[in-house]
């Protein structure tokens, strides 16, 4: 199947460079790997031209986490398979992208995702959000399974994931202006339409972020505007409760085991992060100006408030 890779790209830094270089180590050689760049000052767009990578270039401002990729995936309609790479997201093997793309050897998969491994200067807290959210066994799952899984049966990630083209189309693409999680929602839309969501354990990446106290309220402002704003998303799946209490019960005997002195910052940052998401779900009483400071995705409230049109190419 003819695939293209996408990796947007701002200010990648030498995670980007890392990431680069294990693109060109692996045994799949996508047909085209295209680099999205949004006005880099530190060489990035450099790093992709001497990897040989397609460079396209749109302004900061215009960046939109969906519009965007769909705007790239506009400029491979010849491919068949869609692969999307975040820029710090470090392929773990070379044949990393080869079992994600053998994931749609099943007719049923529109979406297929990778396992993220926390990375390797990651602290307990870290690591243990990546171990909880990425198994080591592999899933398929249908709408039949929101049943037992609430929303988690649409969980996804485009750090590293990949989309049957003719189903993304189908289902409309990637919707522009959804603050966070166009990867979710594209899945929720497959779901619904009968098609089927794979986790590839084998598939693996090296991904993970060591969020302060205050990225973590803004991270789950954000989810909590998406689940205002997306209401359909709990009303279809469920409400996402019972996700949090068990994710809490498995980080405090996580830690309990291996780093007990860190329990009490766990426990605040569960507090940041309810906090965090009740004020995003509450962001419509939340005066305009407060919002886009109170947001981890800024540009999401700038173009909000001047009705600008996301992801145009300069």
């Amino acid at each position: 199947m003819r695939t293209a890779l996408i990796v947007p790209v701002r200010n990648g830094g030498q995670a980007w460079r890392r990431a680069a270089a294990a693109i060109g180590r692996q045994t799949l050689r996508p047909e085209r790997v295209l680099v999205v760049d949004s006005q880099s000052s530190d060489g990035s767009q450099g790093v992709a031209q001497a990897c040989g990578f397609e460079l396209t270039s749109i302004a900061a401002r215009d960046f939109d986490h969906g519009g965007t990729r769909q705007m790239a995936a506009e400029l491979c309609r010849d491919a068949q398979i869609l692969v999307y790479l975040t820029q710090d997201a470090e392929l773990a093997e070379p044949w990393a992208l080869e079992c994600l793309v053998r994931a749609f050897d099943d007719p049923e998969v529109a979406v297929a995702y990778g396992r993220q491994l926390p990375r390797r200067e990651a602290g307990p807290i870290e690591a243990h959000a990546r171990w909880f959210n990425y198994p080591q066994d592999s899933q398929r799952r249908t709408l039949d399974d929101a049943r037992a899984l609430g929303l988690k049966a649409a969980f996804t990630s485009d750090s590293f994931c990949a989309y049957r083209a003719d189903d993304l189309r189908r289902l409309g693409g990637f919707p522009s202006r959804v603050i966070v999680s166009e990867d979710m929602f594209v899945a929720a839309k497959a779901l619904q339409a009968g098609r089927a969501v794979a986790y590839v354990a084998e598939a693996r990446v090296y991904h993970s972020h060591a969020y302060t106290l205050a990225q973590e309220f803004r991270r789950y402002f954000d989810i909590g505007v998406l689940h205002r704003e997306q209401s359909w998303l709990l009303e279809q799946f469920g409400r996402p409760e019972g996700e949090g209490l068990r994710f809490l019960r498995s980080e405090f005997v996580y830690l309990g085991r291996h780093a007990p002195w860190l329990l009490p910052q766990a426990a605040l940052r569960t507090l940041v992060k309810y906090a965090g998401y009740r004020a995003g779900r509450a962001f419509e009483r939340i005066p305009p100006a407060w919002r886009r400071h109170l947001s981890m995705q800024r540009q999401h409230w700038a173009r909000a408030s001047a009705g600008a049109r996301p992801t145009g190419l300069e």
